[in-house]
């Protein structure tokens, strides 16, 4: 959409607050999906959401391709936004329960490609490279497809452009139908989540995903084991098909233990996905990435087609440093690439403010400005892109537990697709209130106040599976002692297990 409201202003002759309320609508629509897409998936399973993810996207880009006027533009965002809201939930949720724990953070950080994908082709086909069951060989070549989606959305912008004024934005927001069709096609080679099969009592079918997505038949035994523990199925049970409650295989009752009657440990949890949610939004990343045509132009560069070349630039950096992250995600930790991500975004926000404000207050061209407002918005996009981007949704994805995670999920991204659109819609009134760089001042601030949130409020959770994410939680700021505990208890009972083997090596020794 960054690209394309240029020609959308152009040739439907609207103001500069229609625009902003086109922009930013599709997020708040998106809060439809979302609130609704976590009690969907529990009903009729990951897989089938997916699915129903990629026929509304399809529908909404047909609309808006063929859009004759603004409420017509406006009705297609609305039905694509209620795709895009139910795709921001499942795809975190899916990838989590799949991917074992070795590569989980590798695999979950894929989704945030699509977070600026609203009614670009790149947002389904963040989903087209989930198709194959996640493995940790299979990751990379995964990834590196996604990541060029949100690539290839700022290419065909300028493609387009190329085309009269009347058809080049259709085209740049029609062209979504074709990644949405392959989804839709490609899904059926899924499998499902093995956790939403326990759910459902479906034991013998959450085994077969297990073997297929595990790295060992010992890592899928286990997996079920934690699995099955999460969801009150007794040890022994061997059966295929269990029965299972309406409350459990549903997902009714979420809310009320969500808001109503929630434990330390599930309110400290609901803060933390909240938190990270608000915070990768209200840092203003979707005003430097959508509005960054503008943002040139205020800098001094007025050519629409170099302002389009500009961006490409963005989304290579988006493509680099979400790959870089995927690496990094697993090996150095949550906490750390989430910390460095939120600092670097408070000083490339400080600078691009800077420029922008030395830019607004000269009455000449300055070179060294407009260099220096260029390379503070890539330097935002890249430190975004390398944390704060993929591990909200890494984040949020792995800590609920189980009962409570799709629905969970779906408020996390309610709250990140609310704030996203309260950003564009006001993003325009703003920056004429307060000027550009005022804007992006108050948007570094709201980032010091993220990177305190973090350092404070959230546990590291490398390494640890889903079902082991519970004990973690609870103790708000205490939680360094907690993990403490936590793991001084491990080591005790790793002690213990060594000892009781030895004894039995020895026993067997001695009584042959």
């Amino acid at each position: 959409m960054s690209g394309a409201v240029i020609y959308i202003k152009e040739d439907l002759k609207i103001s500069d607050v229609q625009i902003e309320i086109l922009v930013g609508t599709i997020n708040i629509y998106s809060l439809v999906g979302a609130a609704i897409a976590g009690r969907t998936s529990d009903w009729i399973g990951r897989r089938y959401t997916i699915i129903l993810a990629s026929l509304i996207f399809f529908v909404g880009a047909i609309l808006m391709g063929f859009a004759p006027n603004y409420w017509f533009l406006m009705f297609g965002r609305f039905v694509a936004g209620i795709g895009v809201g139910y795709a921001l939930m499942i795809a975190p949720v899916y990838t989590a329960e799949v991917a074992p724990a070795s590569c989980r953070g590798f695999f979950t950080s894929f989704p945030e490609v699509f977070i600026n994908g609203d009614s670009k082709p790149h947002a389904p086909t963040s989903f087209l490279l989930l198709l194959a069951p996640p493995s940790p060989s299979s990751v990379l070549l995964h990834n590196k497809g996604k990541n060029i989606g949100v690539l290839l959305g700022y290419i065909s912008n300028y493609a387009f452009s190329k085309l009269p004024t009347k058809l080049g934005w259709r085209f740049m927001l029609g062209i979504g139908v074709i990644p949405s069709v392959l989804l839709g096609i490609g899904v059926l080679a899924m499998p499902e989540s093995p956790r939403w099969l326990v759910m459902q009592g479906r034991l013998g079918d959450a085994k077969k995903v297990l073997d297929r997505t595990s790295d060992t038949l010992e890592e899928s035994k286990t997996r079920l084991a934690d699995i099955k523990e999460a969801a009150g199925i007794p040890q022994d049970c061997q059966d295929d098909i269990v029965s299972v409650t309406r409350e459990s295989s549903h997902g009714s009752g979420v809310w009320r233990e969500l808001f109503l009657h929630p434990t330390p440990t599930v309110l400290h949890i609901l803060i933390a996905a909240i938190g990270i949610h608000f915070f990768q939004q209200a840092s203003g990343i979707d005003a430097v990435v959508l509005y960054s045509p503008r943002i040139y132009e205020k800098a001094g560069i007025t050519k629409p087609s170099y302002r389009l070349l500009a961006t490409i630039a963005v989304g290579c950096m988006k493509t680099f440093f979400t790959l870089v992250a995927t690496f990094l995600v697993d090996k150095i930790g949550r906490r750390i690439l989430l910390l460095s991500s939120c600092g670097g975004m408070i000083l490339s926000l400080l600078a691009l403010a800077t420029g922008l404000t030395i830019i607004d207050h000269s009455d000449h061209t300055l070179k060294w400005a407009i260099v220096v407002c260029v390379c503070a918005t890539y330097s935002t996009v890249a430190f975004f892109s390398i944390g704060m981007g993929p591990l909200a949704w890494v984040y949020s994805s792995e800590i609920f537990p189980l009962r409570l995670r799709a629905q969970g999920c779906s408020i996390g991204v309610a709250v990140n697709r609310a704030v996203s659109g309260g950003i564009l819609m006001t993003f325009i009134s703003l920056y004429k209130a307060i000027s550009i760089g005022g804007a992006f001042f108050l948007y570094a601030g709201v980032a010091s106040v993220a990177w305190i949130f973090f350092y404070t409020l959230l546990p590291e959770t490398k390494g640890r599976t889903l079902e082991e994410m519970e004990p973690l939680f609870g103790t708000f700021f205490k939680w360094r002692s907690t993990m403490k505990e936590l793991k001084k208890n491990r080591v005790e009972g790793d002690d213990m297990l060594s000892s009781h083997n030895f004894k039995l090596v020895s026993s067997n020794h001695v009584n042959p």
